[in-house]
């Protein structure tokens, strides 16, 4: 029988600063497996070696340097932990632990070390970078907003489209530029976060040495550590371990803009879905939830801090499943069922929380803060959930109704779960409950094997709907998705870029005869500050509209006020209005109940 090092497992709890079941019982069985010189039975001891050393010989056994990566399919050696051990004569047969972690005295290599950070990508990453910045900060890292000052920059990535990727390469070309031009005595180490750090881990290492740390996105704790090891001479550093229950509830975000009035907030990761097109349950693992004390909490903490406006997030957030024991609410066990004529590829749990109740509960917690939620699927929005939405004033009244396509049979290569007539259906029992709705979407032009016909079905949903906003884009074919496997990528990019235009101009001339229905018409906005480019004063309307703002009442509001407005003009893509005077959300619709404006 070989020994089991106990420091074996102590050191990857210490790297990861959580519990990682999986990983342990992987470095577990490496333990195990070992046999040279640390078993019992052939009575080795080690020797403690001082870190860089002990880096140096687990790395470079072969003759040359190798990169060290953690991930769910080959998960670390012992050697990734344990220098060469060197036995000392007449050591006794069970004296075979060491006395330490070799590494383990570099772990303060942050302290007082400046990072940069650039996100790309959805807002999941957005949330995912100030959960990033809390475990940094807490590590002894300083943020700095300047690149040329940061001993690390940090890139956190998109894998959702290869023009995504593509920014990011081009980007890592210019830090070695910079790094070898300007700055070599100084050169600051450069780590890529999120989908793409899981889905080109390998690759971006061996990359001419672009990269030093990747990390994905449930291995954020481990960084601190991360960099430590690469500071000791490794040549590059990954974590891309995927995790069946990390949802980082217990980390307080650090926000990338202390002064923004809006915030989004995580409640579950990962997707089960498994279309065909989508990379995200790849890169970011299976769907698991936040327990809905903690967030309920977290919105109460945000109000208390003057935040007007929080937006639930998740890539499939209307699946959220709660089955925590709650200290505060008994699970009323409402919301579960799919809508109409709607179905899954997977075999869906019973039990536990729904969206509807935690959306409930979130909207309770302050009837002066807007609440939205993105990004949901359409096969989630069962009746109870329209009427929390119907019920509560301070929920909006915009859903977010990914389409994809509009034609029944490519919706089935695209594994959607849904046809053509019953996203039609949803769309007209959705405005029966909810009257004065508004959609936003996303279309995808030129998926696998789209014929015209095809095509031509999804601009007549597009007419047929009216979306008020929507993300188009042409397919980009991802690798290890279904799609990749099973189809091949056949339509033009000539024919793509046509039918992605003509998607983009018939939602322009929908959405503009929609928004003419507001003007003239008083709305409610919150008032959120200057644009950027032109300090034009601006808000956002309860349906999700962009709303530019004149008139003599905007000397009195703040960004997180509320105005009421009356719409003078429309296009589009944006309302403009003039401001009457400031309000609240409780007043102003005690005063103007919510429009119905009906079918349109």
């Amino acid at each position: 029988m070989f020994y089991r090092s106990a420091a074996v497992t102590r050191t990857y709890r210490l790297l990861c600063s959580h519990d990682s079941r999986h990983l342990a019982r992987r470095v577990s069985t490496a333990a195990n497996a070992v046999s040279d010189g640390t078993s019992a039975a052939s009575g080795g001891t080690s020797t403690p070696l001082d870190g860089a050393s002990a880096i140096e010989k687990a790395v470079t056994r072969s003759g040359k340097r190798r990169h060290l990566i953690f991930n769910n399919r080959n998960g670390p050696s012992l050697q990734h932990f344990l220098a060469q051990p060197q036995r000392e004569p007449g050591a006794a047969a069970n004296a075979a632990e060491p006395d330490e972690v070799p590494y383990m005295a570099v772990s303060d290599w942050g302290q007082g070390r400046k990072y940069y950070v650039e996100v790309y990508g959805c807002q999941m990453n957005v949330s995912d970078t100030e959960i990033l910045m809390a475990v940094l900060n807490k590590a002894g890292y300083l943020r700095t907003m300047d690149a040329a000052d940061a001993d690390v920059v940090f890139l956190m990535t998109c894998a959702i489209r290869e023009k995504a990727e593509d920014r990011i390469w081009s980007r890592l070309a210019q830090l070695k530029a910079q790094r070898t031009k300007t700055r070599p005595e100084r050169a600051p180490m450069v780590g890529v976060l999120g989908c793409m750090a899981e889905r080109l881990k390998e690759r971006l290492l061996e990359a001419d040495k672009l990269v030093d740390v990747v990390c994905g996105p449930d291995a954020y704790r481990s960084l601190p550590r991360l960099l430590s090891l690469r500071a000791m001479s490794a040549d590059g550093v990954a974590n891309v371990m995927l995790s069946a229950d990390e949802t980082y509830a217990d980390i307080t975000p650090v926000r990338l803009d202390a002064n923004r009035i809006s915030v989004h907030l995580s409640v579950m990761r990962g997707c089960n879905n498994m279309c065909s097109f989508c990379i995200v349950p790849f890169t970011r693992g299976t769907e698991r939830s936040r327990d809905i004390d903690s967030i309920v909490e977290e919105v109460r903490v945000l109000s208390q801090q003057g935040i007007r406006e929080v937006t639930l997030l998740g890539q499939n957030v209307n699946s959220y499943r709660d089955t925590s024991q709650s200290g505060a609410f008994e699970t009323q066990g409402y919301g579960a069922d799919l809508s109409r004529g709607f179905s899954t590829i997977y075999r869906r749990k019973e039990g536990g929380r729904r969206f509807a109740e935690l959306l409930h509960r979130v909207a309770q917690v302050d009837p002066e803060m807007r609440v939205r939620f993105t990004s949901p699927h359409p096969k989630d929005f069962p009746d109870e959930l329209l009427y929390v939405i119907r019920d509560n004033a301070n929920v909006c009244r915009n859903i977010h109704l990914p389409l994809q396509s509009g034609s029944t049979s490519c919706l089935e290569r695209m594994r959607r779960g849904y046809s053509r007539e019953a996203f039609l259906d949803l769309v007209r029992h959705i405005r029966k409950v909810i009257p004065d709705v508004t959609f936003s979407t996303d279309v995808i032009a030129g998926f696998c094997g789209e014929t015209e016909a095809e095509h031509a079905d999804t601009v007549g949903v597009m007419r047929e709907v009216g979306f008020d906003m929507a993300f188009m884009f042409a397919y980009s074919m991802r690798e290890r998705t279904h799609a990749h496997r099973k189809f091949q990528d056949d339509v033009p990019a000539d024919a793509k870029a046509r039918r992605l235009q003509e998607i983009i101009d018939t939602f322009h001339v929908t959405a503009r005869k929609r928004n003419q229905r507001f003007v003239g018409t008083q709305g409610l906005v919150l008032y959120e500050g200057l644009t950027k480019r032109h300090a034009r004063p601006f808000g956002s309307d309860d349906h999700g509209h962009k709303v530019f703002l004149n008139g003599s009442a905007l000397a009195d509001l703040k960004p997180g006020d509320y105005v009421r407005v009356f719409i003078d003009s429309a296009t589009s893509a944006s309302l403009s209005a003039t401001a009457i005077e400031k309000t609240t959300l409780s007043a102003y619709y005690q005063q103007f109940p919510q429009p119905e404006f009906g079918v349109a």
